[in-house]
């Protein structure tokens, strides 16, 4: 399988011939559903095109917990179908279809009641391990432990002695959500399917009652493309409702964004070897090893503002502080915060008020004859959806098509993942690069670590790290701009990197460098690399102006302070 590249000229070759000839599969939408729904259709054989309106995962699927797993609170919930197929998934990711994107991860769960309680969650969290261990689900992680509490302050230093009597520790897994949601992108064009980014649908075709294809703009050049297709499948998250709208007519179904908040802090700050999952009133609270970072979320509170740019209010902040100070004993304060970064879910609204209980179950639905909706859902899961999804539109097609293999489908980058890993030391000595760098690159591309060195082996100077964010190197720039489909300096900074939640100036001291390095490769003058730097700062400090802010409208008045660097 050749291996896909999403530069420039690939992007204007597919809206090109997706404007040329009909496809069986137009899916709109460029989330990990999107992504997964495109892989799905191409994989069967169904000629596809992909089209995003923004960036790769630049909604809902670059801004969640980053984490796989199957859902230990849904449990709780007697929700067992869910947890049950989260957990497939989750073996499925790590063994077979992306083990050089998602890892296990460590969590702790902090006992504080004598008895009663550690037969209560000891049972759930056994039950969580034996669901994972049924047949063909796929295992990979170690069972979960009973800890007394001297052992748990042990393993995690960092609580109050107070704050537990006990503790569980059980494994789940974690993963880059944009760089898996952009690895699948390419996964999907390595076979086939025709893929842009910066491309809206503006309007629907409709001949009759039947949706024939849509309006396509392109952002970046200001043309406007009609692309046919046999099938369309709506996977636009939180704007279901608003793509449904282009249709004229009433949807089967509510979308309601949920808003959750997540805050990253420097390792040192919190001193423990495993996350930590704590219990709120409203829901659980996780905090998730990052690197040389940590994540804390989340919060889970109705959202009604802009859709984009969900803005994390001061009150956010510090109600994740408040319930995380809570059980540590060296409390985090603001000036330990940074990034910050919120995040939309969509859920499918049902009758109850609190954003927490509602489903996370998926639904799929054929409105109006060519069109397929498919929302809801979660992170996980998210190659089930997009099954079910083409499954549906598979109804309209008047031909046999074959079954979903993408159970059996590796993403790029997995094959040879493992071979390199065992041979990093050899390819840090042939590469004059540190083996924590060999490490690092293989970590995020896989065995597509090699193009990333192939630049570096032609320009040496890639090799060096970013100035002001030395966990990257200058190569992985040019690489996001090369091949990986990044058109802007936020693309590069936000999502193909994680500089901009990772450092505490966000990003901004590196992102003249960053832009120097996606010039040459997106054809950018002196003025353009000003006006991309500008737009950038201007992002940040809009959004530190938010997180300065009371509450939900304040802060969204401020973030959309400023706009994006092409109008929408």
């Amino acid at each position: 399988m050749r291996t896909a590249t999403l530069g420039p000229a690939e992007r204007a070759e597919s809206l090109a011939s997706m404007a040329e000839h009909e496809l069986d599969v137009l899916v709109v939408g460029g989330g990990v559903v999107g992504a997964g729904t495109a892989l799905d259709a191409v994989t069967r054989g169904l000629s596809t095109g992909l089209v995003e309106a923004r960036d790769w995962a630049s909604g809902t699927s670059s801004r969640s917990s980053k984490l796989i797993h199957g859902g230990l609170r849904y449990l709780e919930m007697l929700d067992f179908a869910l947890v049950r197929e989260a957990l497939k998934e989750r073996g499925l990711l790590l063994e077979k279809l992306a083990p050089h994107l998602v890892k296990p991860v460590p969590f702790l769960y902090p006992l504080q009641h004598k008895g009663w309680e550690r037969l209560y969650a000891g049972a759930g969290v056994a039950l969580y391990d034996a669901m994972s261990m049924a047949p063909g689900h796929g295992r990979g992680l170690p069972v979960h432990r009973h800890l007394s509490r001297r052992h748990a302050l042990r393993v995690a230093p960092c609580l109050k002695k107070g704050a537990l009597v006990g503790a569980l520790q059980y494994y789940d897994a974690q993963v880059d959500d944009a760089r898996f949601v952009a690895t699948l992108v390419r996964t999907a064009a390595a076979y086939g399917a025709k893929v842009a980014n910066r491309a809206r649908v503006t309007g629907f075709l409709r001949e009759g009652e039947r949706v024939v294809g849509a309006r396509v703009q392109d952002v970046e050049g200001g043309g406007e493309y009609e692309v046919r297709a046999k099938q369309i499948v709506n996977a636009t998250g939180v704007w279901t409702d608003d793509t449904q709208a282009m249709v004229g007519e009433r949807g089967r179904f509510h979308v309601r964004a949920s808003k959750g908040i997540h805050l990253v802090v420097p390792k040192d700050r919190i001193h423990s070897t495993t996350g930590l999952i704590l219990r709120t009133e409203k829901s659980v609270l996780f905090v998730i090893p990052w690197g040389r970072h940590w994540i804390v979320g989340t919060t889970d509170t109705d959202w009604d503002l802009d859709k984009a740019h969900p803005a994390a209010s001061s009150a956010d902040i510090d109600y994740l502080l408040e319930h995380v100070n809570s059980v540590l004993a060296v409390p985090l304060t603001r000036d330990d915060v940074q990034g910050v970064f919120a995040g939309l879910r969509p859920l499918l609204a049902g009758e109850s008020d609190a954003t927490s209980k509602l489903s996370r179950e998926h639904t799929v639905a054929h409105p109006v004859p060519g069109l397929v909706v498919v929302a809801g859902g979660k992170y996980t899961t998210y190659r089930v959806m997009a099954k079910d999804a083409v499954d549906e539109a598979v109804h309209g097609l008047d031909v046999r098509v074959a079954d979903c293999v993408t159970e059996d489908t590796p993403l790029v980058g997995a094959e040879g993942y493992r071979a390199l890993w065992n041979a990093r030391a050899r390819i840090a000595a042939r590469t004059g690069l540190h083996v924590v760098r060999v490490e690092h690159l293989l970590n995020r591309y896989g065995s597509l670590a090699e193009e990333v060195l192939e630049l570096v082996a032609e320009d040496p100077s890639l090799g060096q790290p970013l100035q002001a964010a030395d966990d990257y190197l200058r190569a992985e720039i040019t690489y996001a701009a090369s091949h990986e489909g990044a058109r802007h300096l936020d693309d590069v900074l936000t999502r193909r990197t994680r500089i901009s939640i990772e450092t505490f100036d966000r990003g901004t001291r590196s992102a003249r460098e960053a832009a120097e390095l996606m010039a040459p490769v997106l054809g950018w003058d002196k003025d353009r690399i000003e006006r991309e730097v500008q737009h950038y700062e201007k992002r940040v400090e809009a959004e530190r102006e938010s997180q300065r802010q009371p509450d939900d409208l304040t802060a969204d008045a401020a973030r959309l302070g400023a706009p994006d660097i092409i109008p929408l």
